[in-house]
C-alpha cells in the first residue's frame, strides 16, 4: 500500500487535530483469547488466520462506528488478534477534536461492548454477585495505545507489521524455544536475557563489529579506503562461519549487520533494552530468529519508559561485544538453558 500524500505533522495550532497518521493498540490486560482464535491450516504460518468471536466482530466494528462519526479518518489496516487489535488510521484533514478524544470515545464504545460481554457470560455461567463489569472482570481497563507515525518509512513498515502479526504468531507457537526470554545466560561471569538461538555461543569462532570513530573521521576527511575494508573484512569472515558479535549502533555497522541478514549468516546481537512479556523481534530479525540465525542479548531489564540509547550504553555496549569476543574465542561457554 502506498503511504499517503504528504502531509504537514503537527502544524501550529493543530496537535492531535491535524492531518497524520497514527498506530492504535486494544490490548485485552488479561490477555485472554477473547476476540478469537488462531488457526494455522497444515502447519503453515503464511496460512495462519483469525476466527473471530462476536466480541472480535463487534469490536471490529465499532472502528467503522468512529470512522461513520468522524469522515476525516481513514482506517488503512487494521488486524484482530486473539487479545488485542492493531489499527493503522489516517487522519486526513484538521479536526475540531483530537485523535487522543477520538480514540478515548472509541475505548469508551468497546468497554460497553465488554460489559455486555461479561453481563452474559456471568449470566451463562450463572455466577453471583457480579463485579462491576460483570463476570467474571472488566475487559477493557487499559486505554489504547496511540502512537503518531511520522518519520519516513514507518507507515510502510507498520502496515507490514500488522499484516504479518498472525503469520508471526503462529511463528511463535510453532517454534516457542527461540522466542521464549530465557534468563541469567551467563557468558564470562556476566549474566544476559536472551531471545533467539543460545545455541549459538557454542559455535566456535567469533569476532566483534566495532567501527570506531577514526574510521569514520578519516572518511569524511576524503579517505574511505579503510572503512570500507574494515567492513569488507566483517563480511568475509561471517563468510568463513564466524559469529559475529555487536550493538550494531552506527550506521556503518548497520551496514554490515543488512549484509548478514541478506546472506543470511547468524551472528549476535546485544541491545541496550531487556525483553517485555510477549516479546517479539521486529521485521527480517524475526525470520533470522525463526532460522536460528540470531541471538539477541540484553545485560539490563526492559525499561518501557526508555527511548533513546545513550552514549554511555552504546560505550557499555561494544565493550561487553569485546568482552564476549574474547571469552568465547578463550574458553567457550554452556549456555544456561540451551533450545533446539
Amino acid at each position: 500500500m502506498a503511504e499517503p500524500t504528504k502531509w504537514q505533522w503537527q502544524e501550529a495550532g493543530t496537535a492531535w487535530r491535524g492531518v497524520g497518521v497514527y498506530h492504535v493498540t486494544l490490548t485485552v490486560p488479561s490477555r485472554e483469547p477473547l476476540f478469537g482464535a488462531l488457526v494455522i491450516p497444515e502447519n503453515d504460518p503464511s496460512k495462519a488466520r483469525i476466527e473471530r468471536t462476536a466480541l472480535g466482530n463487534a469490536v471490529v466494528d465499532e472502528l467503522y462506528v468512529m470512522c461513520k462519526h468522524y469522515p476525516a479518518i481513514r482506517i488503512l489496516q487494521f488486524c484482530l488478534m486473539p487479545d488485542h487489535l492493531h489499527a493503522v488510521i489516517h487522519v486526513t484533514r484538521v479536526m475540531d477534536t483530537s485523535i487522543r478524544s477520538v480514540i478515548r470515545g472509541y475505548w469508551q464504545g468497546v468497554k460497553k461492548l465488554g460489559r455486555a460481554y461479561t453481563l452474559s457470560v456471568g449470566a451463562e455461567l450463572n455466577s453471583a454477585p457480579m463485579n462491576e463489569g460483570g463476570y467474571p472482570f472488566p475487559i477493557f481497563t487499559e486505554r489504547p495505545f496511540i502512537r503518531p507515525l511520522s518519520r519516513r518509512g514507518q507507515l510502510h513498515t507498520m502496515i507490514h507489521y500488522v499484516q504479518m502479526n498472525p503469520q508471526r504468531l503462529a511463528t511463535k507457537r510453532l517454534r516457542p524455544g527461540y522466542f521464549r526470554v530465557q534468563k541469567d545466560v551467563e557468558i564470562g561471569g556476566r549474566k544476559y536475557d536472551g531471545v533467539g538461538k543460545v545455541a549459538l555461543l557454542l559455535e566456535g569462532a567469533y569476532a566483534p563489529v566495532h567501527v570506531r570513530h577514526t574510521l569514520v573521521e578519516k572518511a569524511q576527511h576524503g579517505n574511505a579506503q579503510d572503512l570500507r575494508d574494515y567492513k569488507n573484512a566483517c563480511v568475509l569472515k561471517a563468510r568463513k562461519a564466524v559469529v559475529m558479535v555487536s550493538p550494531f549502533i552506527s550506521p556503518d555497522e548497520k551496514q554490515v549487520m543488512q549484509v548478514l541478514l541478506r546472506e543470511q549468516h547468524p551472528f549476535i546481537l546485544l541491545t541496550d533494552n531487556g525483553f517485555r512479556d510477549y516479546y517479539k523481534p521486529s521485521d527480517i530479525l524475526f525470520d533470522a530468529c525463526v532460522a536460528g540465525r540470531l541471538l539477541i542479548l540484553s545485560p539490563w531489564p526492559y525499561d518501557g519508559g526508555k527511548s533513546h540509547i545513550s552514549r554511555a550504553d552504546c560505550v557499555a555496549l561494544n565493550a561487553m561485544a569485546e568482552e564476549i569476543y574474547n571469552y568465547l574465542n578463550g574458553t567457550g561457554v554452556a549456555p544456561s538453558q540451551p533450545n533446539e
